[in-house]
């Protein structure tokens, strides 16, 4: 069943209006008619069966027709925190990491980045992003659309790692066998060690551009701390390093178990 979100406003009692690109979606891609059912969601708490009743280019109306209790989103809460890469790459990360199960996406700026990041773009670049996230969260079945910030300097990341649980800090240079630890290690020490808690688990995965990260940024990120943690003996792509990670989080925390 296809899904959709929307905003609180556009529920109204036992009836949603969609507008837009996704109205276009329903009548023109997907050529639904009337009484066919979709789910539909907020992004934070309600997630719904819905008929439609009313088609038109620009706004199509559905009735509630059943509340949908299912959870799909992961226990732990993993945010991926990514050195901007060339190109579309960041497309690709945002993409794949929301069908995974990432909360949360941090642009940031390194000191081996490569791309010369136009900062007027900002904000045409973040909608793209933040519309990729939607579209993935949709079709991933997700109930929540990841968040997508602005980007921020490697100084405001280290700033930021205080408030997760873990920090796993991505170093090729572990992975040759130096000062860290291979991801599998980390994620069951803190798997078994993790108290019981109401409040979310919270991880940050950082993960670099395709020049990886400075000697200095590595102790940087341990001394604000973040565990330096190797994917293996082999160097992945700037695109692949942020995939992996969070595949062995979302093992670890038992995403891939049964029902």
């Amino acid at each position: 069943m296809q899904r959709y979100f929307v905003s609180k406003e556009q529920f109204n009692g036992q009836f949603i209006t969609i507008k837009a690109d996704d109205a276009h979606h329903i009548t023109r891609v997907m050529r639904m008619k009337e009484n066919d059912q979709v789910i539909v969601s907020d992004s934070e708490t309600r997630t719904v069966i819905a008929k439609i009743v009313e088609l038109g280019s620009q706004e199509v109306k559905l009735e509630i027709v059943d509340e949908q209790v299912k959870n799909t989103e992961p226990n732990w809460q993993v945010s991926i925190a990514q050195a901007l890469p060339k190109g579309d790459k960041m497309e690709l990360i945002v993409q794949k990491c929301t069908e995974i199960g990432a909360a949360q996406f941090i642009p940031f700026e390194s000191q081996r980045v490569i791309v010369q990041y136009d900062h007027k773009k900002e904000a045409k670049r973040i909608e793209r992003w933040q519309k990729i996230a939607k579209e993935a969260a949709e079709q991933a079945h997700r109930n929540k659309i990841p968040s997508v910030e602005v980007t921020h300097s490697f100084k405001q990341l280290l700033e930021l790692m205080p408030q997760f649980n873990l920090v796993l800090f991505c170093y090729e240079e572990t992975g040759k066998g130096k000062d860290g630890a291979a991801i599998k290690d980390i994620l069951t020490t803190f798997n078994l060690n993790i108290e019981q808690q109401s409040s979310p688990i919270r991880i940050l995965i950082v993960a670099g551009s395709e020049g990886g990260f400075t000697e200095q940024e590595a102790t940087q990120a341990q001394a604000a701390g973040a565990k330096l943690v190797g994917l293996g003996a082999r160097i992945l792509r700037a695109e692949t390093a942020g995939l992996v990670a969070l595949a062995c989080v979302m093992y670890e925390s038992g995403e891939m178990g049964g029902v």
